[in-house]
């Protein structure tokens, strides 16, 4: 049971009213007696009601959402998915963002914890060793992961099999001729998605046999500024890949726009596909080639599965864990084309190879 507000009273030695009015109106309680009262909610893991109404009722019918951005459209689709069905079943949407940032996850989700959601729908950087997570299965707290796909505990989640994703997008450029890959990507440590993306790049191109370059991790995942020091090998034909793939669709859109920049053609220079399938992608002339996730999908059917596990608590059943997997495809626009090896006449690598053996 989660502490009470006369279980926080007792803990301070104070009356229920003082503790009421201190939630309420701060500045009516002395320094010394909110001291106290802070003390005990602190040793109770008290937090402040801000719905009574709803909590006397048994359950506030709101759900909160934890999102790395909103900066990103991918997220804005899976929020319109699971908005559309929080309606359906008569149930409040909380939302706030973290922007990548490990560290603001736990309090993105003690502060909907106060508010006393019903449970919580989230990203999270690391799905394996998130501290929040661990929280919410220590007060068991329901939740629902979307886009993590947890490799080796059990979490509940709905996702794309990231890495098997990234292993098609990366095995359809080499189908199409390509054999220089190079992969970009935020830095890892701030998402676990492209970390499984990485992976899965690395799969195809070690099952093809190609010796995979190491990737270029940039400080936002979402956005480059202008800043060409990531592009810069890329100004020597003979140190540039043929094909970039982009751990999600916006650094896609930023590079070509860097390429360009540069004076490079996508894709007669620079080959570019990018991941999520955000219908931003497909109005860009030429139009990015991307891995397609169903967000709006990831979204309801996370909605779906929270309320679920909210219901089968309240009703004291045992909450199941659910796992969803939902497919991918890759879709081929105008910023990829087939990589054809340049043409060398047959009488010049006898000329060259004369020049090399010269004293």
């Amino acid at each position: 049971m989660r502490p009470s507000i006369k279980q926080v009273a007792l803990q301070a030695g104070v009356s229920i009213a003082t503790v009421s009015r201190l939630m309420n109106q701060p500045d009516s309680v002395g320094i010394d007696t909110a001291s106290k009262v802070y003390q005990a909610m602190k040793t109770l893991a008290f937090r402040p009601n801000f719905s009574g109404r709803n909590l006397r009722a048994g359950r506030s019918r709101t759900v909160g959402v934890v999102l790395p951005t909103f900066s990103n459209t991918v997220f804005a689709q899976c929020l319109q998915g699971l908005e559309t069905v929080a309606r359906e079943r008569e149930y409040s949407v909380m939302v706030t963002a973290t922007e990548y940032r490990q560290q603001d996850e736990a309090a993105a989700v003690e502060l909907l914890l106060a508010h006393r959601v019903d449970g919580v729908i989230l990203t999270v950087a690391d799905a394996e060793a998130s501290t929040t997570l661990d929280l919410l299965d220590h007060e068991k707290i329901p939740y629902v992961l979307v886009y993590n796909q947890p490799q080796q505990s059990v979490r509940p989640s709905v996702s794309v099999d990231n890495q098997l994703a990234a292993y098609d997008a990366v095995s359809k450029l080499i189908e199409l001729g390509h054999r220089q890959i190079q992969m970009l990507a935020g830095h890892f440590h701030a998402s676990d998605r492209a970390l499984q993306r990485y992976h899965g790049y690395l799969q195809a191109m070690q099952q093809h046999g190609l010796e995979p370059l190491a990737p270029i991790e940039v400080a936002r995942h979402t956005y480059t500024s202008l800043d060409f020091d990531y592009l810069q090998t890329f100004r020597d034909p003979s140190q540039r890949p043929s094909a970039l793939f982009c751990s999600n669709d916006l650094l896609a859109l930023s590079v070509m726009r860097d390429l360009r920049v540069l004076g490079l053609r996508v894709p007669d220079d620079v080959s570019v596909m990018g991941f999520d399938g955000i219908p931003l992608g497909e109005l860009m002339d030429p139009m990015l080639s991307s891995v397609e996730q169903p967000s709006e999908q990831i979204g309801a059917l996370a909605l779906r599965t929270l309320v679920t596990a909210i219901e089968e608590q309240q009703e004291g059943h045992p909450t199941s864990v659910a796992t969803h997997i939902l497919p991918h495809t890759v879709r081929l626009g105008g910023s990829v084309k087939p990589f054809v090896q340049p043409f060398v006449k047959p009488f010049v690598q006898p000329v060259i190879q004369l020049f090399t053996t010269l004293p």
